[in-house]
């Protein structure tokens, strides 16, 4: 079962990290993505392992793209990085499959 779609009442955009160029950083062509916004700072691991803190989470539906250090742009005009992308899949049961994204 997907998160049901009534749920999804915000939008952000998305610019996937494409890598390091000569000047910076290099992102996709901005995506817009239908989520639900839980602006909570808390405290999460990155995939390094480091403590970092998170200060929103868009969760969306779970086949999305969202590589780490993807640029997000919230609904109000602040922009955040990816912390981390995981997949929430309760492989039958009846929970809602998601995609919860972890911003700094």
């Amino acid at each position: 079962m997907l998160i049901p779609d009534f749920l999804l009442r915000h939008q952000v955009t998305m610019e996937a990290w494409e890598g390091e160029g000569p000047y910076g950083p290099v992102y996709a062509a901005p995506v817009l993505m239908r989520c639900f916004l839980d602006e909570q700072t808390r405290m999460v691991r990155s995939p390094a392992g480091e403590e970092v803190t998170s200060s929103s989470t868009p969760y969306a539906v779970p086949d999305a793209r969202r590589p780490e250090h993807s640029r997000v742009t919230l609904p109000d005009g602040r922009q955040s990085t990816v912390i981390a992308a995981l997949k929430r899949d309760g492989c039958g049961l009846p929970t809602p499959d998601h995609l919860e994204v972890q911003l700094q």
